[in-house]
């Protein structure tokens, strides 16, 4: 019962994380940075300023689909902040940028985070298989469990290194965004609180992937428990 708790909780509160991140966004998409400067002026100077030359700056489709690519050095803008000169898009853009200038520096949580792509995007690919099986077979063979238990692991520690790598992209990009006077005393106080409502979201789904993996594991020790 109380597993059921945890998760219902969770997933309402990821409701109110998304809603609130998404409402902040539209918030201060309407409201235009004072120099005129788009998410691409943005991205652009801060990479500039941090000394980066080979990461490229480039418009991609969707809805808050920024992101930051280490494998070809692109900084990918949703449509949405490449082209505006609001205070989201500026927030953003800085954040993905703080991205770029951790792989330049080789932030250890970045390096982690990137050497467990590999494993993730593997266990993520069959390991809603096996648990499913080892669920149904854990009286004959509990060992299948466990070993989907052991994925779902990897995902999960993917979650919370996550944490720590977004956390410190923001506060590079604050700080930048204020030391080279990008933001005033009027859009620095709304950029910060954008980007902590992006935090937030990573926050909940490292409690979530925590959760579920909580609840696998008491499945395993259960049907142990019954053998």
């Amino acid at each position: 019962m109380m597993i059921w708790i945890i998760f219902i909780g969770i997933a309402v509160l990821s409701w109110l994380v998304s809603y609130r991140l998404n409402s902040k966004f539209e918030k201060y998409s309407k409201i235009p940075m004072s120099n005129g400067m788009t998410g691409k002026d943005v991205a652009e100077k801060m990479l500039r300023d941090n000394g980066i030359t080979d990461v490229k700056v480039i418009s991609t489709r969707g809805h808050l689909t920024d992101n930051y690519n280490p494998t070809n050095k692109t900084v990918n803008l949703s449509e949405s902040v490449y082209a505006s000169n609001s205070i989201a898009a500026a927030a953003v853009a800085a954040h993905e940028c703080g991205h770029a200038i951790q792989h330049a520096t080789a932030y250890a949580p970045l390096k982690m985070r990137s050497a467990l792509v590999p494993v993730v995007s593997f266990s993520s690919s069959i390991m809603t298989w096996i648990l499913l099986a080892g669920i149904i077979t854990i009286n004959v063979f509990p060992g299948l469990l466990l070993f989907g238990i052991i994925l779902f692991a990897t995902t999960t520690l993917f979650s919370f290194i996550t944490l720590p790598v977004e956390i410190n992209a923001s506060k590079r990009a604050l700080v930048w965004l204020n030391r080279s006077g990008i933001t005033n005393a009027y859009t620095h106080d709304k950029a910060e609180d954008a980007l902590k409502s992006a935090a937030y979201t990573y926050v909940v789904a490292a409690l979530g992937s925590l959760a579920t993996l909580m609840y696998y594991v008491m499945i395993f020790l259960g049907g142990r428990n019954r053998n």
